[in-house]
């Protein structure tokens, strides 16, 4: 039986978080076509007949930080990097050109230890591509496997390769139990405020979703069937506060809307959101 922790790194949106929801099975990270949605990395667990992988989903690498949010971003990628792993899974979009960004990732990669898979993902978009430019590439990581991880497609012999290359597990180790949520460091209400903003990521403007965060405050059941949530979106500018209220409330409605319907589909319970938004100037400093 093999047990181990396997490392997704690439720069932001090459589709990390996507891979790790599909082979999971549900969702534990966020997901929009905006960068800079996964904010902290994911410990999240996959099991099968061929033993248990810890999948640590990190942050996209940022060429620049003019923000102290952007600077959090790459210090915990960074620290995640030097956490201890078994493989490391440098994932690529070959439909974006190559930039400095993109060397600064593959810069850290060179220095891990560790075997190391390349992976070219978004095989399914065809109509613009660099793929080109990470042809290099090859000769630098022994196993490459072309993905797509909306798709699924050529994930198996991924995995496949990615079992053959952890250690076997210690004389007596078990599997985790199952039951768990395969989310290993995040706990439900970090996990109802990521809902929440992936909401704020993918219904408004492109400056916008970076100036929030969400608090939840409160959750109660209130009985066997129905559960309260009190949550808060912070954003560091008025204006930006009333572009989330919306006309007659009509945006907030919306994000509220969204997000109660997919917590009542992951829980089995009717959810009761009471959803607010206020400005907080300083939560990009004070965000742990």
């Amino acid at each position: 039986m093999k047990k181990g922790t396997v490392l997704l790194i690439g720069r932001p949106n090459v589709g990390k978080s996507t891979f790790v929801n599909n082979v999971i099975g549900q969702k534990v990270a966020i997901t929009s076509k905006k960068p800079q949605t996964t904010r902290f990395p994911i410990h999240a667990r996959y099991q099968d007949e061929r033993g248990e992988i810890i999948f640590v989903d990190t942050p996209g690498i940022f060429d620049r930080t003019k923000d102290a949010l952007a600077r959090k971003i790459n210090v915990r990628t960074e620290q995640a990097v030097n956490d201890s792993i078994d493989v490391v899974l440098y994932m690529v979009d070959h439909t974006r050109k190559r930039d400095f960004e993109e060397g600064k990732v593959l810069g850290m990669v060179r220095k891990m230890s560790k075997p190391k898979i390349l992976v070219i993902n978004k095989v399914d978009l065809q109509e613009k591509t660099f793929l080109p430019q990470y042809e290099f590439l090859k000769d630098e990581f022994p196993y490459v496997f072309q993905i797509s991880s909306i798709n699924k497609t050529h994930v198996k012999p991924l995995m496949a390769k990615l079992f053959e290359l952890l250690p076997e597990a210690k004389k007596g180790e078990t599997l985790s139990d199952p039951s768990v949520f395969p989310a290993l460091n995040i706990d439900s209400k970090t996990y109802l405020a990521e809902l929440i903003r992936e909401k704020i990521f993918l219904k408004t403007g492109q400056e916008l979703p970076y100036t929030t965060t969400v608090v939840i405050d409160e959750v109660t059941e209130r009985s066997d069937t129905l559960t309260y949530i009190k949550a808060r979106i912070l954003t560091n500018n008025a204006r930006y506060k009333k572009m989330l209220i919306g006309r007659k409330g009509e945006k907030i409605k919306l994000l509220g809307s969204m997000a109660r319907k997919e917590i009542e589909l992951a829980t089995g319970k009717k959810i009761f959101l009471d959803l607010t938004v206020e400005t907080d100037s300083h939560w990009q400093h004070t965000l742990h």
